[in-house]
């Protein structure tokens, strides 16, 4: 067996949302080297074309596009631009997200708030599997990683809205994984424990990483590139019997507070 073949990805077409940085751009990286030719979307072109500079440097094949994950047209929009550049679409990770952090005090957030974070974390990864799915199935080639969180299955303090639009991440894939399964679609989910992002950075402090590490065993937080390199294994044919799955990547533990 080779295993090198098992991972490669060449000739598939991958399209990643909120690429512009973190675990979408690592995602986006990884997927390129891999030999995929990556649609790289962000809401930010300068960002997404930032990418693609590095990932064409080091001998990969990406395209940048702006994208409102919010715009349903603008998701259209992605998937046609995808298509139109390379000519369908195999792979998609729905990457893109808001909310956590323990900012959301249920006293102090209202509907409208609400409303946004279901729209990205939910909605938004919703249709564009709709959109993308005849295109995987006439392919014969799809896989499809959502970008869930560690919250979807924790119980903490200020995060009820995050944590469930991510556990409705989680139950949406586990049961598309019926409906796409006949078109020869896979879907998963890769849930992130407390990774170094810059995201995460706005709200880590030492003491909060020490309480962290109580509670994880390998003793460390997570980098970007331990969360890519899950998504590869997703989105890549050593998984090819593998759908409607969780993982999660965090260390072995949980980075809840005490």
């Amino acid at each position: 067996m080779d295993v090198k073949s098992l991972y490669d990805l060449s000739g598939k077409v991958a399209v990643v949302t909120g690429a512009g940085d973190g675990i979408g751009k690592g995602s986006a990286e990884i997927l390129a080297s891999a030999g995929a030719s990556v649609i790289v979307s962000d809401l930010s072109l300068d960002k997404a074309n930032a990418v693609v500079a590095e990932i064409t440097a080091a001998g990969g094949k990406a395209t940048a596009t702006a994208c409102n994950v919010l715009d349903v047209d603008d998701l259209q929009r992605l998937v046609d631009f995808a298509v139109d550049t390379y000519g369908t679409v195999n792979i998609l990770i729905n990457n893109a997200g808001l909310g956590g952090g323990g900012r959301e005090n249920p006293f102090n957030i209202d509907l409208a708030y609400v409303q946004r974070i279901y729209s990205i974390n939910v909605f938004a990864p919703w249709q564009l599997c709709k959109l993308v799915a005849p295109h995987m199935q006439k392919s014969g080639y799809g896989s499809i990683v959502n970008i869930t969180s560690m919250s979807s299955l924790n119980n903490d303090p200020n995060m009820a809205i995050y944590g469930s639009s991510k556990a409705a991440l989680n139950h949406i894939a586990s049961n598309l994984a019926y409906d796409y399964g006949p078109m020869g679609i896979r879907i998963n989910c890769v849930g992130p424990g407390a990774t170094r992002t810059k995201a995460f950075a706005s709200v880590l402090t030492p003491e909060i990483e020490k309480r962290m590490l109580a509670h994880t065993p390998l003793g460390r937080l997570g980098e970007v590139e331990d969360i890519a390199n899950a998504v590869l294994f997703f989105a890549s044919p050593i998984s090819s019997w593998i759908s409607g799955q969780v993982l999660m990547v965090n260390g072995g533990g949980v980075q809840t507070l005490d």
